[in-house]
């Protein structure tokens, strides 16, 4: 996107560069799903496409938030401070970071799932997918709140959103102690390595729900400074 483009976008709201930046965000962490699911059929090739695919969008978003870190108008006046809007872009953009570094990992060791866990690995994925979208629509509802001025319902509405990305986030917990007790039992099967690498997969994807998590804290903290 053009820096001439960020700069329209600002003048037309001061939030729409950070919801764009979410968009790209949000995109490249749901090519996980399709991606570990290429990793279940043993499809490497496929697989490395859609880290490649992942990759570029975690590209954009590079770019989206440079350019809103080098175009955010200091003169901004905003019930919220510009450094605190600048943080969350920055929290925010981690979750497309560890997307890429998921499924550069996995691509590079090449060992799946085992047949048995698949579909409670893919349901913890979706469910700390789930987060990082609850997040986005968290970001999403904030031209809401600047329009009522941080208050009233809309403020009530926002905070219930952050309460329950807190509660997908717990769920995550949970289904990661799940899935750590049943690699227990098999894990004499594989590798030690190769088990280990299982252990961090887990810890990693539970990372994009503690992440998502940090990024409506932020936006909570945001909220009691305006």
């Amino acid at each position: 996107m053009a820096i001439n483009n960020i700069l329209g976008l600002f003048a037309h709201s001061p939030l729409k560069p950070l919801q764009q930046h979410s968009d790209k965000v949000t995109e490249a962490c749901s090519l996980l799903v399709p991606f570990f699911e290429a990793t279940f059929a043993q499809d490497w090739d496929k697989a490395e496409q859609i880290r490649l695919q992942i990759s570029d969008t975690e590209r954009q978003a590079d770019t989206l938030k440079r350019e809103i870190r080098l175009k955010l108008p200091r003169g901004l006046f905003l019930p919220i401070d510009r450094t605190d809007l600048l943080e969350l872009v920055t929290q925010q953009d981690k979750l497309a970071n560890f997307a890429k570094d998921i499924s550069g990992r996995t691509v590079g060791r090449q060992f799946a799932i085992p047949e048995t866990m698949q579909d409670d690995f893919l349901k913890f994925v979706c469910r700390s997918l789930d987060a990082t979208v609850q997040a986005h629509r968290v970001i999403d509802e904030m031209d809401q709140l600047l329009e009522t001025g941080f208050k009233g319902r809309e403020l009530k509405f926002v905070n219930n959103m952050i309460t329950a990305l807190d509660a997908i986030e717990d769920d995550t917990d949970q289904m990661q102690i799940q899935l750590r007790r049943m690699l227990r039992q098999i894990e004499e099967r594989y590798n030690p390595i190769d088990v280990m690498f299982l252990y961090k997969t887990f810890e990693w994807v539970g990372v994009l729900a503690d992440q998502a998590q940090r990024v409506g804290s932020r936006i909570e903290l945001m909220l009691a400074r305006s």
